[in-house]
C-alpha cells in the first residue's frame, strides 16, 4: 500500500511591486514610470485646472517623454504650453528629452486596449 501523496507546496505569491523590483528590466521600467510622474508633478501647477485633469504622464525613455491627453483640443492647448513646461523642467533640474503630446482617451474601468496589428 502506498502512502498518501503530500500536496505540492504552492509557490509564494508576490505583489506587482515586488515582481518589478525583482527584475532588472522591470525595475528600470518602474523607475522611468516614477520619473515621468514626477516630471508631470513639477509642471502641473502651470496647467489650467480643466487641462490638468486631462493630462497623464506617459512613457519616458532616452529620446522622448510623452504626455497623454484625453482629446485633440487638450492636445492643442498643451502643445502651445510646451515652451513654458520645458522652461519649468529645466528650472527644476530636469534635463533630457523634451515632452511630446499624444491623444489617448482614458479607458473605462475594466476595459483593455486592443492589440496593435502586426
Amino acid at each position: 500500500m502506498n502512502a498518501p501523496r503530500q500536496p505540492l507546496p504552492l509557490p509564494r505569491s508576490v505583489t506587482l511591486s515586488q515582481a518589478l523590483q525583482g527584475s532588472e528590466p522591470l525595475a528600470g521600467l518602474m523607475q522611468r514610470m516614477d520619473q515621468s510622474k514626477r516630471r508631470l508633478a513639477a509642471v502641473a501647477d502651470l496647467l489650467p485646472a480643466p487641462l490638468r485633469q486631462s493630462v497623464r504622464a506617459g512613457p519616458l525613455d532616452d529620446s522622448s517623454w510623452v504626455l497623454l491627453v484625453d482629446n485633440a483640443a487638450a492636445a492643442a492647448k498643451l502643445r502651445q504650453m510646451l515652451p513654458a513646461l520645458v522652461a519649468r523642467l529645466l528650472e527644476a533640474g530636469w534635463s533630457g528629452p523634451e515632452p511630446k503630446v499624444k491623444v489617448q482617451a482614458p479607458l473605462a474601468p475594466g476595459a483593455t486596449r486592443p492589440a496593435k496589428p502586426g
